[in-house]
């Protein structure tokens, strides 16, 4: 999943962005609310974290601004106003989520694996396919009762197509949800990946693949009858 963080405070955007890089999301961030526009309306995240009070331009004139282009990215306000007419004005006016500094970074963990949900219309933590099942909020997968050993990206890419089930789901599409860096159009990055993804949920030599190839388009994850 790609998130989008927009927060002044060079400490705790910092500290965000590398609890959400260790738990396996690809991140974007900036300072500057102008910048974190631009940033929104050029490339497709799965949910954004925003201050509100920012340089340049606030998370409420950024969120008005998103929702009235018909831009639904999840978004999640980050602020120290507790006060309710300050929650309530963020909710009315398009959030999905309000969490008031100081706060933990655990609890900020579980409500972006919420907010994610949320965009793919799937508002439980677990996810089956099959005999496939992964817990986003415990942040483990299995397979038959076999634990599976993924990297954190690994459940990343494992969750992204899950999420997409029987969609066709192309190279740079998981490019842009997974990656933090630009992927070289010449690199098989992405490649490599899916084959050791399509290992790791291969515990048993009798068990269907789940993840096809499609030729010229991309991947889908779906179980096919024999």
């Amino acid at each position: 999943m790609r998130l989008l963080v927009v927060e002044d405070s060079t400490r705790l955007r910092e500290s965000i962005v590398l609890a959400l890089r260790r738990s396996g999301y690809a991140v974007d961030a900036t300072g500057d609310g102008r910048e974190g526009l631009e940033m929104s309306e050029d490339h497709p995240y799965d949910a954004a974290i925003l201050d509100v009070m920012l340089p340049s331009l606030d998370g409420f004139t950024i969120l008005k601004t998103l929702r009235a282009s018909g831009n639904r990215t999840p978004v999640m306000f980050l602020t120290a106003r507790d006060a309710i007419v300050d929650r309530v004005a963020g909710l009315r006016g398009g959030a999905d989520d309000y969490l008031v500094k100081p706060f933990a970074l655990e609890e900020l963990l579980a409500r972006v694996e919420a907010l994610c949900r949320r965009g793919y219309q799937n508002a439980a933590s677990e996810i089956t396919l099959a005999d496939l099942m992964l817990d986003s909020a415990a942040r483990k997968a299995m397979r038959c009762g076999v634990t599976l050993d993924l990297t954190a990206r690994e459940f990343a890419l494992l969750e992204y197509l899950m999420l997409r089930a029987g969609q066709i789901v192309t190279r740079t599409q998981i490019e842009q949800h997974i990656y933090d860096d630009l992927v070289s159009p010449m690199s098989n990055v992405v490649d490599s990946a899916v084959c050791a993804l399509r290992k790791k949920i291969a515990v048993r030599d009798d068990l269907a693949p789940l993840i096809h190839t499609r030729r010229g388009q991309g991947y889908v994850m779906e179980a096919r009858r024999a």
